[in-house]
């Protein structure tokens, strides 16, 4: 997580986080933390909440008779909560995602398994109808307690140059 502290008066300073177009390194790989144990309810109520009514995922008895022997974790939670990880220190900053690709899903969560994530920057380029952004893409991993690799993806995002983001302006 980057965070900054930046003076607004007087003896005054508010948290920043995030990073600009220019901190980004190819090759660069960002740890995020800290992890996110996965509860009951959350299964439960993201699944209810996406309208997704496949048993698997809420109806302990069915998973009980399916090859996982108990409820699997809904995987676009799996997703989300990864991402949300990533936020404060890929995407804080970020004017919008523009698009997450290659998502493969490599091994189940369970109820009561941590997640932990990790992102590598893999290409960055200043946009072209944008000058005062710049296009960076990082392939993020996701993990349980015990190293297994559960999810991972490339997003792309764009992001402002220093001193072009919303938490630079006087005012905010």
């Amino acid at each position: 997580m980057v965070a900054t502290m930046k003076p607004v008066g007087g003896s005054r300073q508010r948290e920043s986080y995030g990073r600009y177009f220019e901190d980004f390194e190819i090759g660069a790989i960002y740890e995020h933390r800290p992890g996110r144990t996965v509860t009951e309810t959350d299964n439960t109520w993201f699944t209810l909440l996406t309208m997704n009514q496949h048993p698997l995922h809420f109806d302990r008895e069915y998973a009980s008779k399916s090859e996982f022997g108990q409820p699997l974790v809904n995987s676009c939670l799996t997703l989300s909560i990864v991402v949300g990880m990533t936020v404060s220190d890929i995407s804080q900053k970020a004017i919008g995602n523009l698009g997450w690709t290659d998502i493969a899903l490599t091994a189940p969560v369970f109820v009561g398994d941590t997640l932990y994530a990790e992102s590598e920057v893999l290409a960055k380029r200043e946009s072209a109808s944008r000058p005062t952004q710049g296009i960076v893409t990082v392939r993020t991993t996701g993990t349980k307690q015990d190293g297994t690799k559960v999810i991972g993806f490339e997003r792309t995002i764009l992001v402002p140059k220093r001193g072009h983001a919303v938490d630079d302006r006087a005012n905010y």
